[in-house]
């Protein structure tokens, strides 16, 4: 079977999993433990993890605290910017095409009486800057937007978004989840951005980790914000909880893998994507529409709508032979929202499916859709 659905998840590189196994075998000591060597060995190894994951999106070490992954991030950092901002303001931006974890903590928020401006997407899912300008507000505390679109494969432009909240004083977060490892970027470069959130299993490492980006100024000092795990004081007391240090140490060593191969994988990306849509355009004719953007996008995924063919039904005829889906994996028993926000219809929704590539595929591969 052809694995197409890798911006839902993908697989474990070789090395990953080699990295992973002395600690999950030998070196098992408590990381928060110091005088013996497991520990110490432990606490080593998740150090050198956070050093490479830093390296990947270019921050220092110590901007780098890890999580069970992006949805506990992105819930970690709304509702602790919220309740530790909440006497300087109680107003949100957000967008119509976020990630089901930021938009229901947006919901929740809401019930506490934040108030939360969702705004209009473009055609292609992404936010418009003036529109984002237009918003802010005086009690306005945070802005959060993806990087790039999980099914539309659409970037925001980041660099802009960020420097305007910079200027505006406001605090910006993003969602980069589907855009590590897949587009070069430093955060150096993007002095505006005080939060980020991102997953591990998104570019070839474990399930059940991921990051939080915490912006430190000149002085070393984190942006502040109320925890979201209270206890004993792990992460330098931002995120409480023994540390999963087989699921860190994979971490650092898929960062480590995206950051020494990103130019060639995302040339093979490209390549393959170019291949793939050839492949579907030449079978398909008529029969098929793209939704995403063809330029300043992530490449290796595409949207595809097939005229008067359920997906559902498509995606379970397809299963024996190619996994593709019909959006988010966190949100696979709704039609997508996403879709929704840029205008498509309810019928045009259910005719979609996403296929997402990794640099793993082989050309060789993609000829399987000259059988079907």
């Amino acid at each position: 079977m052809l694995y197409l659905d890798n911006s839902a998840t993908t697989p474990l590189l070789p090395e990953v999993r080699d990295a992973m196994l002395p600690y999950l075998l030998e070196e098992f000591g408590n990381p928060s433990s110091k005088y013996y060597s497991k520990a110490i060995n432990a606490n080593q190894a998740v150090e050198q993890a956070r050093q490479n994951v830093s390296s990947l999106l270019g921050c220092k070490p110590e901007e780098i605290t890890f999580t069970s992954g992006s949805t506990e991030t992105n819930n970690m950092i709304l509702k602790g910017v919220a309740d530790y901002y909440q006497t300087k303001g109680k107003h949100i931006i957000t967008s119509k095409a976020e990630h089901p974890s930021i938009l229901d903590t947006c919901e929740y928020l809401e019930t506490k009486g934040f108030q939360i401006t969702y705004l209009d997407v473009d055609k292609y899912g992404r936010v418009p800057l003036g529109m984002i300008e237009n918003a802010l507000k005086a009690d306005t505390i945070l802005v959060s937007l993806m990087w790039g679109n999980n099914e539309l494969g659409s970037l925001n432009p980041i660099k802009e978004i960020s420097a305007l909240c910079k200027e505006k004083g406001v605090l910006f977060h993003t969602d980069a989840t589907q855009v590590v490892g897949k587009i070069e970027f430093s955060l150096e470069d993007f002095p505006g951005i005080s939060f980020l959130s991102c997953s591990a299993h998104k570019f070839h490492g474990p399930k059940g980790t991921g990051v939080s980006f915490i912006q430190r100024d000149e002085y070393g000092v984190p942006v502040p914000f109320t925890p979201l795990l209270h206890g004993g004081g792990q992460e330098a007391g931002i995120r409480s909880g023994t540390l999963a240090v087989h699921n860190i140490v994979g971490m650092g060593k898929a960062a480590e893998l995206a950051n020494d191969h990103l130019n060639e994988n995302i040339s093979k990306l490209n390549s393959l994507e170019g291949q793939l849509t050839f492949l579907l355009t030449e079978k398909f004719s008529g029969n098929i529409i793209f939704n995403n953007d063809t330029i300043n996008k992530i490449p290796g995924i595409l949207n595809v709508q097939f005229k008067g063919v359920n997906n559902e039904i498509l995606v379970k005829k397809l299963a024996p032979v190619i996994a593709v889906s019909t959006g988010s994996a966190c949100s696979s028993s709704k039609p997508s929202h996403v879709l929704s926000s840029i205008g498509l219809t309810l019928e045009e929704i259910r005719n979609t499916i996403r296929f997402s590539l990794s640099h793993l595929i082989t050309e060789e591969d993609l000829l399987v859709f000259k059988t079907l």
